[in-house]
């Protein structure tokens, strides 16, 4: 009886699972959702995956302007430089890193694009039929990651650029800098659904790393050439 069952169960499973397969050489297989899985997970609302490209290109641009400005002004402010020349090597920092952003980010969306185009018109050959869904834009990834970079940037230059005490200066650097990173980790845990805390101590651990390496770096250099803290 079993064995007649288990012939009943495949004769009437295998019509429905090599039905419409094939077509043109493609074959095309429906996973069904796992018995187990949650039913949240099955119906999920948002779609995470949909947003991983331009939230790395907006939290990576930030974290980038944030972190690379700071420690460029902590390092000029470590050899004794004056607040203007802090307050003009920040600015230097904000508009080439911007500019750099904007062409890493278009020479490598436009690879992307190149690739998904390539892809797409191998399968149309392959399988005769046109694959729905939106190609990546270049520019607007490019654009993105500049206005990220500027935005991470802006806040260490607007924090110590125009302070003249330099202990102050370097010290509220350093503390609009860590709140920054902590606000930018915070957003980009919670709109890709990740881990709050965790997203929040790699930022901050990462930035606070790069003050601190460079802040020491141009220290010891400041110290060798006999550099002394200026506050003109």
């Amino acid at each position: 009886m079993s064995s007649r069952l288990s012939s009943h169960v495949h004769e009437n499973q295998s019509p429905d699972l090599t039905k419409d397969l094939k077509q043109d050489g493609c074959v095309q297989i429906a996973i069904p959702p796992r018995p187990n899985e949650p039913e949240s997970m099955q119906a999920d609302p948002v779609d995470y995956m949909a947003r991983a490209q331009w939230l790395r290109a907006v939290v990576l641009g930030a974290n980038d302007g944030l972190v690379s400005v700071a420690s460029l002004m902590v390092g000029v402010g470590a050899v004794g430089q004056s607040a203007k020349a802090m307050l003009v090597s920040g600015l230097a920092g904000l508009v080439a890193g911007a500019c750099s952003m904007a062409i890493g980010e278009f020479v490598s969306v436009y690879a992307q694009y190149d690739i998904e185009v390539a892809e797409r018109e191998r399968r149309r050959q392959d399988c005769g039929s046109e694959e729905e869904g939106s190609l990546p834009n270049p520019l607007l990834a490019a654009v993105a990651s500049a206005l990220a970079f500027s935005l991470g940037a802006v806040l260490p230059l607007l924090a110590g650029g125009f302070i003249r005490s330099w202990g102050v200066r370097v010290g509220a650097v350093c503390a609009v800098s860590s709140l920054g990173l902590a606000g930018f980790g915070a957003a980009g845990a919670v709109l890709g659904g990740a881990n709050v805390p965790n997203s929040v101590l790699r930022l901050l651990f990462g930035g606070w790393m790069a003050m601190l390496v460079t802040y020491g770096v141009l220290r010891v250099f400041g110290i060798i050439f006999g550099m002394h803290v200026s506050s003109a």
